[in-house]
């Protein structure tokens, strides 16, 4: 498996691929083109959120509305009940995230 390729090809809306679960971890690929999270929505996780963007680009807006540019290989740790938000990904090009629960 490769996480760059064999990407959705309809991406009318943001695919979120589970790729392993278990009791304690779930590490998931996104795949973006142009998405973004809807103006009122903030995600408000249970667990903490560590994410890497593999291609593309995108920004991640928190609750107090700072703003977050991610590019290649850019990470960032999101603690539980963090509120925060996709504020932009490329338009033109894929944004593939892997996220990691835990």
């Amino acid at each position: 498996m490769n996480l760059l390729t064999d990407l959705p090809s309809n991406l009318k809306e943001e695919v979120f691929e589970e790729l392993i679960r278990s009791k304690n971890i779930r590490i998931e690929r996104i795949v973006s083109k142009g998405h973004c999270s809807p103006d009122d929505y903030w995600y408000d996780q249970d667990e903490n959120e560590w994410v890497v963007v593999l291609s593309g680009s995108g920004v991640i807006e928190y609750e107090d509305k700072s703003k977050l540019t991610l590019n290649v290989g850019d990470y960032v740790n999101i603690p539980a009940h963090t509120k925060h938000r996709v504020h932009w990904t490329q338009p033109e090009n894929e944004t593939i995230w892997l996220a990691v629960f835990y």
